[in-house]
């Protein structure tokens, strides 16, 4: 599906069992605003998913922010989610 956006946050969030290692819950956030990490300005639209073993990025300049293990994907005019079985593939435009 593709989404007109500005820059989106990609992000892990931790299991609700930690036994369960089968259970990796990730979310991406679409925002308004390049660096949206820096504002204090909440995001516009949050997809959330449940048990995904990859996420997958072509094609786009990343920024991976170390202290909270987040990915930054900045100056774009849309990015496309695809969903297929335990991956997600992020492609998109930049402007």
């Amino acid at each position: 599906m593709k989404h007109k956006t500005k820059s989106v946050l990609i992000a892990r969030k931790k299991r609700l069992d930690p036994e369960d290692y089968n259970h990796r819950p990730c979310f991406i956030s679409f925002f308004e605003t390049n660096d949206p990490h820096l504002s204090v300005e909440g995001p516009t639209k949050v997809i959330e998913f449940d048990r995904k073993h990859k996420v997958k990025i072509e094609g786009l300049n990343v920024n991976y922010l170390l202290p909270g293990n987040d990915i930054i994907i900045n100056d774009l005019e849309e990015i496309e989610i695809l969903e297929k079985d335990d991956i997600i593939t992020v492609t998109g435009k930049h402007c």
